[in-house]
């Protein structure tokens, strides 16, 4: 059956067991993480655990390793046993579809954090607004250089909604402020495949003044083929907020980073999902707010 939104989920519930607050109060919740090779993600995970354990609730960890399949696998593995709610961190937005979907059809609650699913019925996503947060990049770097600035963009992993968001809303400022990206690449949130596709760019752009990635990670890579490459004055933007890229930030190595929170996005979740178990009411879209850290 396919899964409904919160109000009619739980009326729903009278056909089988019935919904209680003390029958959920106690119980396990499950959280399936894109990756926890990733700071971000690590943070994500023990925010969540954090207010898991306020709570009172056992926290089951799956990671994905950025592996749909294995994502799938893990919600699948989480079906069978029964948990009575999925909070995810999709690997990707397309691909995390058929485990949203899974999971309606066996009357589990999922709850989206950082990424969307673009298929199946989520009782609430939880993110930072990725497009406000892609303009306040790019508004920084037209800020410091103006219109001329020589641009390049590093983007996350194709066919997530971070990715997809954070580049429109990049582009959003770019557009607006006239200016011309000299390249954008994937490099897939990944600090090694920052610092590769990074040196690639210098050698067919030599000229670049300034760095958007899409994530610290790809950010401290890009930093560390622009300091292999002999370059000083190059701005470098990252995104997330961890605390490598803080580190860096403060050093003057990274020029800035757009801060989530994802110790905030994880406690959150699993706040939300007490709410879903004990039957309250919950928002669709809960937005986590961002900011912008400069060295000043």
């Amino acid at each position: 059956m396919k899964f409904k939104p919160l109000l009619t989920y739980v009326a729903s519930m009278t056909l089988g067991v019935a919904l209680s607050t003390q029958a959920f109060a106690k119980d396990t919740i499950a959280l399936v993480v894109s990756t926890l090779n990733n700071p971000f993600f690590v943070t994500l995970k023990e925010g969540a655990q954090k207010q898991a354990d306020e709570l009172g609730y056992n926290l089951l960890v799956l990671d994905s390793q950025n592996n749909p399949a294995k994502e799938l696998a893990n919600v699948e593995d989480l079906i069978v046993k029964g948990t009575q709610l999925i909070l995810i961190n999709p690997t990707d937005s397309d691909a995390v579809g058929n485990a949203v979907v899974a999971a309606n059809k066996a009357n589990i609650p999922v709850i989206t954090l950082d990424r969307a699913s673009n298929k199946g019925e989520v009782v609430s996503h939880i993110a930072s607004d990725n497009v406000a947060g892609g303009k306040m990049a790019g508004d920084f770097i037209v800020q410091k250089l103006g219109q001329d600035a020589k641009v390049i963009q590093l983007e996350g992993i194709t066919g997530t909604s971070a990715a997809r968001e954070r580049g429109e809303g990049f582009k959003q400022s770019m557009k607006a402020h006239d200016v011309t990206l000299l390249a954008s690449q994937p490099a897939d949130f990944d600090r090694a495949k920052g610092m590769n596709v990074m040196q690639n760019l210098l050698t067919s752009h030599p000229t670049v003044q300034a760095v958007f990635a899409q994530n610290d990670e790809m950010a401290l890579g890009a930093m560390r083929a622009i300091q292999t490459d002999g370059l000083s004055n190059v701005l470098i933007v990252g995104f997330d907020g961890t605390d490598d890229g803080i580190k860096a930030v403060k050093r003057g190595r990274m020029t800035a980073t757009v801060a989530q929170q994802p110790a905030l996005i994880g406690a959150i979740g699993v706040a939300t999902a007490d709410k879903v178990l004990t039957g309250q009411t919950v928002e669709r879209e809960i937005p986590v707010e961002l900011k912008l850290i400069t060295q000043e």
